[in-house]
């Protein structure tokens, strides 16, 4: 089963990733970058994912989208990753 995973930078504008599952928005899987700039490497993601069980479904690339926020007056960056958990080896 795949999921999308989501690198956004939050309302306090800090970079962070999340997991979208079929779980309650407060228990979706994400990690914190502590960080507003620069935008987290594609190691950074992968490493990210990784601590969180996930990976790349496929050899696809990060999508990008960009949106106004005119609460904040400024541009809100996100990018989106089909990814599946971790296939954990058997024992």
């Amino acid at each position: 089963m795949s999921h999308v995973a989501r690198l956004t930078n939050s309302f306090m504008g800090e970079w962070e990733l999340f997991v979208v599952t079929d779980a309650p928005i407060r228990d979706w899987p994400f990690h914190e970058f502590g960080r507003t700039g620069p935008v987290p490497t594609l190691a950074e993601r992968t490493a990210a994912l990784t601590a969180l069980g996930y990976e790349s479904a496929e050899a696809g690339e990060w999508a990008w989208t960009e949106s106004a926020n005119t609460f904040a007056d400024r541009v809100e960056l996100t990018a989106s990753l089909r990814v599946r958990t971790v296939a954990q080896a058997a024992p």
